[in-house]
């Protein structure tokens, strides 16, 4: 098929155009850097150079690959993950609301068939059961400024799931780790760890739910090629609260363990987001995706990829 790849140049556009073309699809990405579309001819792939939050170059974009699928992976985010920073999202709100408006617009115009977007598998509200399938109401209430971001990412569920002629497909993917993601050795929140800034928050009760890059990328694929419309969490099988994973992490790194840091006082430094995330976040199942994408991580548990995939890849399968 030939697939239109938004965002192509970030951190899982890297390690999806190798598996697409290797599943034999013609693929083509889009990047907004000319420095960076180099590396995505040399993997194989049609390259164009545009700013998807203009209407115009998402038109002309979607008009010149003539794409079967388009996958929407359109995020901007700091090299430096700062929770404590108001404007954290603003770059990626604004890029996952306008830009994915302009290109869902203009692939409803040029007839394509099917549009896979990137969401977030820790967007569930902090009530009830401690891991959620895709059923479970989405936090659009969260504190500022992560509140907006689910908001955004809400409508563009909505948007892409209820434009009739199209077939929409949601990936809720969790918290990435592996090459090129802020928990890869080099990475921002890795940094944080080593010089202890990452502490453990109120007894860290909140859960999260990790997928290595690689496995998140072979679900992307397995969505372009099978599964209804609808929305998927992309997680391992592990969700785990926060007092055992920062702890196994840090120790991937060689880093000290994070030092426990009462509730209120990082609520003044930090903000009521860092707290209820530490302490009140959701983990998310993954059964309808192995069951209807026909998908499994083949890092099963983050316990096993922070071992031994922080920078590099799991073996093919």
């Amino acid at each position: 098929m030939r697939v239109l790849v938004a965002g192509a140049s970030g951190a899982i556009g890297r390690p999806l155009i190798p598996l697409l073309l290797r599943a034999g699809h013609e693929v083509t990405g889009t990047t907004r850097r000319e420095e960076r579309a180099a590396a995505l001819r040399a993997a194989g792939a049609e390259t164009i150079v545009c700013d998807l939050l203009d209407p115009a170059q998402a038109r002309d974009a979607v008009a010149s690959a003539h794409p079967e699928v388009v996958i929407d992976e359109l995020t901007s985010l700091p090299q430096n993950f700062d929770v404590r920073r108001s404007d954290i999202y603003d770059a990626n709100d604004r890029i996952r609301s306008e830009g994915t408006a302009a290109l869902l617009a203009a692939a409803v115009e040029h007839g394509v068939r099917r549009y896979v977007i990137q969401s977030i598998a820790f967007l569930y509200a902090p009530e009830g059961d401690w891991v959620k399938d895709e059923d479970a109401r989405a936090w659009t209430d969260a504190p500022a400024p992560f509140g907006r971001s689910v908001n955004v990412l809400a409508e563009n569920e909505r948007k892409v799931t209820g434009t009739e002629g199209i077939e929409g497909v949601v990936l809720r993917y969790g918290f990435f780790y592996g090459p090129g993601t802020y928990y890869a050795p080099g990475g921002s929140i890795a940094e944080q760890v080593r010089a202890r800034r990452f502490p453990l928050v109120g007894g860290g009760a909140g859960v999260s739910s990790y997928v290595h890059i690689a496995d998140a990328a072979a679900a992307t694929v397995a969505a372009v090629e099978r599964g209804a419309p609808g929305v998927y969490n992309v997680v391992d099988d592990e969700p785990a609260p926060a007092r055992e994973w920062l702890p196994a992490y840090a120790a991937a790194l060689g880093a000290k363990r994070p030092f426990p840091l009462p509730a209120w006082i990082a609520r003044f430094l930090a903000g009521a987001y860092v707290v209820a995330a530490a302490t009140t976040l959701r983990g998310a199942a993954n059964a309808k995706a192995k069951r209807e994408l026909g998908w499994a991580p083949r890092v099963p548990s983050w316990r096993e990829g922070f071992k031994r995939y922080l920078d590099g890849d799991p073996p093919s399968e």
